[in-house]
């Protein structure tokens, strides 16, 4: 069989399973999540891998497709993120716990409940505790932002929502099934380089590039990602690169980014992005894709 006919059944049959059986947990909003762009992803993902590694986790969006096709596979979540992290270890460890506080939270969920959480010092909280308000707050404050001040403090304003959906149960539950064999870790991109390895996949998700100096929101944590950040994260991509990884990156389709991996198979994909504090920049734009394969 010829590789072009192998590539066009691959993408066949997992379009196939996109559309029919697979269905993507979203127990988080997240900036730039990557639910809606998988459809058009099947066909850059590599057809045979080792071990699956994400260093900017997210939603997970990528991560839990893939799982349910390689469920065989290794597979390796971090983020910079630690409260993320904790989330997704409290998700995989005792669900059935934070689905009884999770409930709570929604029991109680008001304008005035809502501020009460979101300046509760985390320091005062378990684990557990803390991962339910992170989820708590995430679904009910304005467009699933995730945003701190400089002193590392939640400060986003609480959404305008009638009846917001605190938490989605069979998400949570399915969730913690493609998580029970996955290893996850709190630390910097940059340790990816020590742990991938030859024929390893590797999918980068980082914050955007703005397209404008006004345009996009990139700050997740109290250190924004800078440019600087950005051509730190082109240095990781080549270090593996010529470790033999294979990898795809998605970021923002701008001349900045575009130039800093011209080395590199560049693919365009359309995404319709809501998170903008001005309306007139909501909508569907391009998105880069950048393989070395």
């Amino acid at each position: 069989m010829s590789e072009t006919l192998q590539k066009q059944r691959f993408s066949e049959t997992s379009s196939k399973k996109y559309q029919k059986n697979i269905t993507i947990p979203t127990f988080i909003k997240w900036a730039g999540g990557k639910t809606q762009l998988l459809n058009q992803f099947v066909d850059f993902f590599p057809k045979q891998f080792n071990k699956y590694y994400e260093p900017f986790l997210g939603s997970g969006a990528v991560f839990f497709y893939i799982k349910n096709i390689y469920s065989d596979k290794e597979f390796f979540l971090s983020d910079n993120n630690q409260e993320l992290i904790n989330c997704y270890e409290i998700i995989k460890c005792d669900v059935e716990g934070l689905l009884d506080l999770l409930k709570e939270h929604r029991s109680r969920h008001c304008k005035e409940y809502y501020y009460f959480q979101r300046d509760v010092d985390t320091k005062n909280l378990s684990k557990m505790e803390a991962v339910a308000r992170f989820i708590y707050l995430n679904k009910t404050c304005f467009n699933g932002l995730y945003r701190v001040n400089s002193k590392g403090k939640f400060n986003v304003p609480i959404g305008s929502y009638k009846n917001p959906s605190i938490f989605q149960e069979k998400d949570l539950r399915e969730a913690q099934k493609l998580l029970e064999d996955v290893t996850l870790k709190a630390m910097p991109f940059e340790e990816i380089i020590n742990i991938a390895q030859q024929k390893d996949f590797v999918y980068f998700d980082p914050p955007y590039h703005p397209l404008s100096p006004t345009s996009s929101f990139t700050s997740y944590t109290s250190n924004s990602f800078s440019e600087k950040d950005q051509r730190r994260l082109a240095g990781v991509y080549r270090e593996l690169d010529k470790k033999g990884c294979q990898l795809m990156l998605s970021n923002s389709y701008s001349n900045f980014i575009l130039e800093l991996y011209s080395d590199y198979r560049i693919e365009k994909v359309s995404a319709k992005r809501m998170i903008n504090c001005n309306g007139n920049g909501r909508g569907a734009i391009a998105e880069a894709v950048i393989l070395n394969y």
